[in-house]
């Protein structure tokens, strides 16, 4: 896979198809393969005729490992996804990032509102506004000797998902901690981009997909029947969405 430098921090991305750009940020512990390649987004977004451009975030994949909580700061997470539109001289495109993925994309809409022709938050809703992040017990789950020594469901959860895609645990922890920032009213209310959120009806980590849209300039909500936090990713009904969400802008 193809990669570039931000500064000291080697970024790795895929790029595939054609059409309109659109760049996939993945979630905590998660790659661009995982999160975007194995579930079928990019096939599903390069049929519907899309460029289909998803980066390693850093101390993820095969980007760059951290470890130093202020290198994952969510405003340089989000200038890694400015600096590969640079790198690829894209001036604009949609946007589409779940989970902590979707927290560094609003960050990026709000900081480059003139690179941004939609967003899709998925995986994230109020807590985007109300909330730190993924909580603290998730980077103790990350440092402990084994899932066997973990004992707080969601920490068990997610230490399960990085031993299986094979993640830098010491980096992963340092992102949870330096990665926790949250976005204000004003800041939010501010984002006029058209924007889709979605949010799986028994996801406990997202918060309210409505509450977030009604404060929002051009947005609207999505509820992902029946799904959690993990498995909403890959539903059809998503797909679905997101491809007709993305067709009204033709």
């Amino acid at each position: 896979m193809p990669s570039f430098a931000n500064g000291a921090v080697e970024i790795a991305y895929l790029d595939e198809g054609e059409g309109d750009p659109i760049l996939l940020v993945h979630g905590f512990a998660s790659n661009r393969e995982v999160n975007w390649a194995y579930p079928g987004w990019v096939s599903t977004l390069t049929r519907a005729g899309r460029r289909v451009i998803a980066l390693d975030n850093r101390g993820h994949g095969q980007s760059s490992k951290l470890y130093d909580p202020a290198a994952y700061h969510t405003s340089k997470m989000a200038d890694d996804v400015r600096a590969l539109l640079d790198h690829l001289a894209i001036e604009r495109a949609d946007i589409f990032g779940y989970s902590m993925g979707a927290r560094i994309s609003a960050f990026f809409a709000a900081a480059h509102p003139d690179r941004v022709r939609s967003a899709i938050l998925g995986g994230l809703g109020y807590k985007l506004i109300d909330g730190v992040g993924l909580p603290e017990a998730i980077a103790e789950a990350l440092e402990a000797p084994s899932l066997a020594d973990v004992r707080d469901p969601i920490g068990r959860t997610f230490r399960a998902f990085a031993d299986q895609t094979r993640s830098d645990l010491r980096a992963l922890a340092a992102c949870i901690r330096g990665s926790r920032q949250v976005m204000t009213l004003d800041e939010v209310s501010k984002i006029a981009a058209p924007m889709l959120i979605a949010v799986g009806s028994k996801d406990d980590v997202a918060g309210s997909a409505g509450k977030l849209a009604a404060v929002m300039r051009n947005a609207r909500a999505l509820e992902i029947p029946g799904r959690d936090h993990m498995l909403a990713v890959g539903d059809k009904l998503f797909k679905t969405a997101v491809v007709q969400f993305l067709n009204e802008r033709q």
